[in-house]
């Protein structure tokens, strides 16, 4: 098998950006996943039931892509940004510090 046995890109899914074949899945979600969260493999397999193969040929693309997906993600955050700040939310900032900091205890 090859990597274009595990890896598609087609328009008309996550937006036409590579992902695991079979699967909404992208290489871009499991490059945060296993470099930006620390999962290894072997976790993120058993986590979305993917085959280790799977998620090798997704890391593989992404290494060999890692500019494009990184700009990709970039822009991804910016809009989650702007976004956040054009609809503020209808929780108080203060009830928002106080779940945070409770939820780390």
């Amino acid at each position: 098998m090859s990597l274009d046995d595990h890896i598609v890109r087609t328009p008309d899914t996550a937006g036409g950006r590579p992902r695991i074949r079979g699967r909404r899945i992208t290489v871009q979600d499991i490059a945060i996943w296993h470099e930006r969260l620390g999962k290894s493999a072997d976790e993120i397999a058993a986590e979305y039931d993917l085959t280790l193969a799977d998620v090798h040929a997704a890391l593989a693309y992404y290494f060999d892509h890692r500019d494009e997906i990184d700009a990709r993600a970039a822009e991804d955050r910016a809009f989650a940004e702007a976004m956040r700040a054009r609809t503020p939310s209808r929780i108080p900032r203060e009830r928002l510090d106080n779940d945070r900091s409770g939820a780390d205890r």
